[in-house]
């Protein structure tokens, strides 16, 4: 805007004042026709502020990780608070079904009409029976090798092979009391909010899971 407005600030000189018109439509048609290709050849890119550290939860930031890595796209995903757990060595994760009474439950056995069931389980159940957790974490990961969905772990290896930059919450990692150790080393940096925000600012597609 300030180069469209220094330019019709120019005086013309002699007989170019004539054609002035048509040198502003010039100027407009080649300015829109190279700001159209700096937008056609710029690489999109993606950040994604992991926050959850349960195994239904997992899925969403490496399954839009790894597919905007295979578009083509830059991504940087940075884990902070229980999204620190999707990078432990050793994943442990499981399905916390209670407070998400939209979560339907699957039997991944049994007659197809069995399975389709989507079985609503009252919270009372969820929080009141021990080991409740257990058993619907079993039953979502019978339930994924079923329909032949990559798990957490085949995901998270899938992003680090296409390169997505994986970076962990310092203050978290300080929070908790974590050791670097216990991580993969595949973390590609351990920064704070104030070193991610300006990456996810120049990001075309920025989403908080």
């Amino acid at each position: 805007m300030s180069n469209l407005a220094e330019k019709s600030s120019i005086s013309l000189p002699g007989d170019l004042q004539k054609h002035g018109a048509a040198l502003d439509a010039w100027f407009d048609e080649r300015f829109s026709k190279k700001l159209k290709e700096v937008e056609e050849n710029k690489t999109p890119s993606l950040s994604i502020i992991a926050t959850k550290g349960t195994m239904d939860w997992a899925y969403p930031p490496f399954i839009l990780a790894s597919t905007a890595s295979a578009l083509g796209w830059d991504v940087n995903v940075f884990f902070t608070f229980y999204g620190l757990e999707l990078l432990k060595k050793e994943l442990h994760l499981e399905v916390s079904a209670l407070g998400n009474p939209s979560m339907p439950m699957k039997m991944p056995f049994g007659p197809k009409w069995f399975k389709g069931i989507n079985w609503k389980v009252p919270n009372l159940v969820m929080a009141g029976v021990p080991g409740f957790e257990k058993v619907a974490t079993g039953l979502m990961k019978k339930t994924v090798k079923n329909c032949g969905v990559a798990s957490v772990q085949e995901l998270r290896d899938v992003c680090i092979e296409a390169g997505v930059n994986l970076v962990a919450c310092q203050m978290t990692v300080d929070l908790f009391g974590y050791k670097r150790e216990d991580f993969i080393p595949e973390v590609k940096d351990w920064i704070g909010a104030a070193t991610f925000l300006p990456i996810a600012q120049q990001s075309d597609v920025c989403l908080f899971i």
